[in-house]
């Protein structure tokens, strides 16, 4: 058994794998600002898509994707904005993602399920 350090850094590295295959261009890994952190921010065609990588060991506690909770968009949200000001994006399409990746017991190949447009931006939040 990883500890969860280990399992979210190795959950983050078969996402961007996963995505480099369906021909995202990852822009940038773990963007960080006084709000917090983003996993993965890439670009497919012309949209900037803002991912948040869940790694589970099993499925025991149900899929990782169910523990974005509405508290947890938001921070992500908010991230986001940090980011598309930072890099003046405030004209780009932009969207929010999940990876949910899951390593079963016994399996070299995780499951992965990728949820493209999981939620929106709240609009109460504005550039």
């Amino acid at each position: 058994m990883l500890d969860p350090r280990e399992l979210g850094i190795k959950g983050e590295k078969r996402a961007g794998k996963f995505l480099k295959r369906k021909g995202y261009k990852i822009i940038q890994r773990n963007y960080s600002c006084k709000l917090g952190e983003i996993d993965i921010i890439a670009r497919q065609k012309d949209t900037i898509v803002f991912v948040e990588v869940k790694t589970r060991q099993t499925a025991e506690f149900g899929a990782p994707q169910y523990a974005i909770t509405a508290a947890k968009r938001s921070h992500i949200s908010k991230v986001a904005l940090c980011y598309i000001r930072e890099k003046e994006l405030t004209r780009q399409s932009c969207r929010f993602d999940v990876v949910a990746v899951t390593f079963s017991p016994g399996s070299r190949k995780p499951k992965i399920d990728h949820i493209e447009n999981a939620f929106e931006l709240s609009r109460r939040y504005t550039y």
